[in-house]
């Protein structure tokens, strides 16, 4: 069974409403395209943004994990300067990959207190911008006492 055909609407009760449904259709073409051009670059530079943060504290973390190994070196009772700067260049050659570049390593220790410092860049999503990380760690120095 097939359902009749509606007649079109006449001329004039399509005048009287300019706003109509069919209207409406034409006046917004393109409208997605133009909310594309607007939203897509937001979208991009906040996900860029996400990732430089994640990349960021990602090579801050392995800094200062590598600066608590020189330093944990560094205050064992016979420990050294030396050696805590071996521990954590080490560390850092092991762990960090293209995370955390060019790291240099620093270290001091006194009578109380061993102290070591991590620098280093690292990975960077946006152009033009190296990130500088700078982690030190300090434990105090075994010592035997009576």
């Amino acid at each position: 069974m097939t359902l009749p055909r509606l007649p079109d609407r006449p001329a004039r009760d399509r005048a009287r409403r300019p706003w109509s449904w069919q209207h409406r259709g034409r006046s917004e073409r393109g409208s997605t395209s133009i909310q594309m051009v607007i939203l897509m670059p937001a979208l991009l530079a906040v996900m860029f943004l996400g990732m430089q943060a994640a990349l960021t504290y990602h090579a801050r973390t392995l800094a200062i994990a590598a600066a608590q190994e020189g330093a944990r070196a560094a205050c064992a009772e016979n420990g050294t300067t030396s050696a805590a700067i071996s521990t954590a260049r080490q560390y850092v050659a092991d762990t960090a990959g293209d995370a955390l570049t060019s790291a240099t390593v620093t270290g001091a220790r006194t009578a109380n207190t061993a102290t070591v410092t991590v620098r280093g860049v690292a990975l960077s999503v946006i152009p033009g911008w190296q990130p500088t990380i700078t982690q030190s760690a300090s434990m105090p120095v075994e010592r035997i006492t009576r």
